[in-house]
C-alpha cells in the first residue's frame, strides 16, 4: 500500500474514532431542559441594611428564615434552574431595593417584578423610576389584599399607569382574588399592548381560605379567569396549588380539573411554572420542595404533553420576560 493511503486511512480512523466516540456520547446524555421559574420571593438576611417595611401590616414580624440571594442561587444550581422571575415580597413593601441588589448581582440569571403602590397618584412615575433599574421587568399589583376596596384596579385615573407600562414595555403580574378578575379584564381590553400575568391561577381556591361565601363554586368562578383567554396578551401561572386545594395534600389532585379548564382555555402557550420560595423557606411555608414542584408538572397532571411540559416549565417565560436562553 502506498505510504500516502496509509497516512490518510489512519486518519480516517482516528477521526472516526475520536468524533464518533464523542457522538455517541452527547446522544447518551440527555438534554437538560430549560427551567425557568417565574415566582420566586427573596427577602434579606441583613434588615439593617434592606429593611422590612410591610404596607398593610403594623405588626408583621420578620420572617426567621432568609429567603436570600445566597440560598436562591444554591437551589437553582442544584436543581438546573436556569434562570428566575424575582417577585418583590409584600414584607419589605415598596422599597424595591433588594430585589435590585440581587438583580445586580446575577443579571443573566434574573429579571424583576417590583412592588409599587397602586393608589400612590403618582403610581405612573413610580413604574418609570423602578423600570430604569437593571433586571427590572415590571410590576406585581395584589388587588387580593383590597378587597372591598378595589376600585383603583380599573378606575380611569389608571390608564395613565397602563399607558406608561406599554411605552416601557412593563410586565403586570396579579395577585388577585377570582371575583376581581373582571375588574382586570376591563384593564386588559383597554390596554392590549400590556403583557399580563395572573398569579396562581387566579386563585380559584376550591375552599376559600375565609370561608365560602353564600353560593361559591369554584367550577363557576374559574369562567371569570376562562374569560382573559381571549385576550393575547395574558399568560396564566400554574403556581400555589398547594392554597388552591381543598385536601391539602400533595401533588393536589383535586386542583386538576380547575387546572384542566385553564389549560384548555389558554393552550399551552400561556401557562407558567413558579414555586415562591426558595430553600429551607418552603417548609416554614408548608409548600413543597422545589422536586415536589418540578414533578407537578413534569410527572403529575396528567393531561400535559411533554412538548407542553417544556413551555410551561421555561419556553413560555423566556418568551414573556425576554430571557436570553441560547
Amino acid at each position: 500500500m502506498p505510504h500516502t493511503v496509509a497516512v490518510k486511512l489512519l486518519l480516517v480512523y482516528l477521526a472516526s474514532a475520536l468524533f464518533g466516540s464523542a457522538g455517541v456520547h452527547a446522544q447518551d446524555k440527555p438534554a437538560q431542559p430549560l427551567l425557568i421559574d417565574s415566582h420566586m420571593h427573596v427577602w434579606t438576611d441583613d434588615p439593617v441594611r434592606f429593611p422590612f417595611a410591610h404596607p398593610y401590616n403594623a405588626n408583621f414580624v420578620p420572617p426567621k428564615i432568609p429567603a436570600s440571594l445566597q440560598i436562591l442561587v444554591k437551589e437553582m444550581d442544584d436543581h438546573g434552574v436556569r434562570h428566575c422571575v424575582l417577585v418583590q415580597t409584600i414584607s419589605h413593601g415598596w422599597d424595591n431595593s433588594y430585589l435590585v441588589h440581587c438583580l445586580q448581582a446575577e443579571p443573566k440569571r434574573f429579571k424583576g417584578q417590583g412592588l409599587i403602590d397602586p393608589t400612590d397618584p403618582k403610581v405612573a412615575e413610580k413604574l418609570d423610576y423602578w423600570m430604569k433599574k437593571p433586571g427590572m421587568a415590571g410590576m406585581r399589583f395584589s388587588p387580593m389584599y383590597y378587597q372591598g376596596k378595589d376600585d383603583w384596579l380599573n378606575a380611569r385615573a389608571a390608564d395613565a399607569l397602563w399607558e406608561k407600562a406599554a411605552e416601557l414595555g412593563a410586565v403586570f403580574n396579579f395577585f388577585i382574588a377570582s371575583s376581581q378578575l373582571p375588574k382586570l379584564e376591563d384593564m386588559v381590553r383597554r390596554h392590549p399592548k400590556v403583557k399580563v400575568v395572573v398569579d396562581h391561577v387566579g386563585r380559584v381556591d376550591l375552599v376559600p381560605e375565609k370561608g365560602p361565601a353564600p353560593g361559591y363554586d369554584p367550577h363557576v368562578e374559574v369562567k371569570k379567569l376562562l374569560a382573559l383567554a381571549r385576550y393575547p396578551n395574558v399568560w396564566v401561572k400554574v403556581s400555589e396549588l398547594s392554597s388552591l386545594t381543598a385536601s391539602k395534600k400533595y401533588p393536589f389532585r383535586d386542583t386538576y380539573p380547575i387546572v384542566k379548564k385553564v389549560y384548555d382555555a389558554f393552550g399551552p402557550d400561556r401557562l407558567l411554572w413558579g414555586t415562591g420560595f426558595p430553600g429551607a423557606t418552603r417548609a416554614e411555608a408548608e409548600r413543597p420542595t422545589l422536586e415536589q414542584e418540578l414533578a407537578i408538572i413534569q410527572k403529575e397532571i396528567p393531561f400535559f404533553t411533554a412538548e407542553d411540559r417544556l413551555k410551561i416549565l421555561g419556553k413560555n417565560a423566556a418568551k414573556v420576560w425576554g430571557f436570553d436562553v441560547r
